[in-house]
């Protein structure tokens, strides 16, 4: 008797937690950069889509958001689909997105008035499931708004991108608070290796990984994106570890 009335119970758990890695398994599709030293780092062999990530930039990327921006941008040039670019400042410089790989007709722009607009446009369009990626610009991310977005990224199998972005160098450090993201990045501008003749290098950037759910944190230093999107080593740290070599790179400057 006991046993028959738990049986309604036992089904519904049964299928809650089908459910469950329903949106699980949705969650765990991958894309990966192509560069074994990060994609090892991370569940799955690369970077969650359907989930929501958040990067920032170091030094003088704290307020300007040129690093992190390329770094989504060169991401967002291998998924299909138009891109959702939420922004209160409009000075995305379409000609560097273009050299990260993103065509800048794939995106569509919106300029609001401020953050909490942001935030709504952020989560509406990673609902939507028509697009490509969502990206937005915020400074900040309290976790019941992360939840939220992490939420409608799972649903729709969207990506999203917060770029964290501020106004004064001293108010980055609310880039410690924890939110839901998958993961969270630093991407820093630093020198590019000397050419023989005169000219400007790939531009190279040190890249953290300071958080990654159900993974490791780790640093790499790498070439900015190319036209294609990707990442590429430094021809002098390809056959080294990328991690230990960021780490030597960044002591010495």
């Amino acid at each position: 008797m006991t046993d028959r009335g738990a049986r309604p119970h036992v089904a519904a758990l049964r299928a809650r937690i089908a459910e469950i890695e329903g949106a699980e398994r949705k969650a765990r599709q991958v894309l990966p950069f192509g560069i074994d030293a990060i994609d090892s780092k991370l569940p799955g062999g690369g970077l969650t889509l359907g989930a929501l990530h958040e990067i920032a930039g170091g030094a003088q990327g704290v307020t300007d958001g040129a690093a992190p921006a390329l770094f989504a941008a060169g991401i967002l040039a291998r998924v299909s689909g138009s891109i959702l670019w939420c922004m209160t400042q409009a000075d995305l410089f379409a000609p560097a997105i273009a050299q990260a790989g993103l065509d800048p007709d794939r995106i569509i722009y919106v300029e609001a008035r401020d953050e909490t607009a942001i935030l709504s446009c952020f989560e509406e369009g990673l609902r939507h499931g028509g697009l490509g990626g969502v990206v937005a610009e915020v400074a900040r991310l309290s976790m019941t708004a992360s939840r939220r977005l992490q939420l409608a990224a799972e649903d729709s199998g969207t990506i999203g991108f917060a770029i964290r972005r501020w106004r004064r160098l001293a108010e980055a450090a609310d880039f410690g608070q924890p939110t839901a993201s998958s993961t969270r990045w630093r991407v820093t501008a630093v020198p590019s290796d000397p050419l023989p003749v005169p000219g400007v290098g790939r531009h190279r950037w040190f890249v953290e990984l300071i958080r990654c759910r159900a993974g490791e944190s780790a640093d790499f230093l790498v070439e900015a994106c190319d036209a294609t999107g990707c990442l590429a080593l430094p021809a002098d740290l390809a056959d080294r570890s990328a991690a230990s070599q960021a780490w030597a790179e960044r002591a010495a400057s």
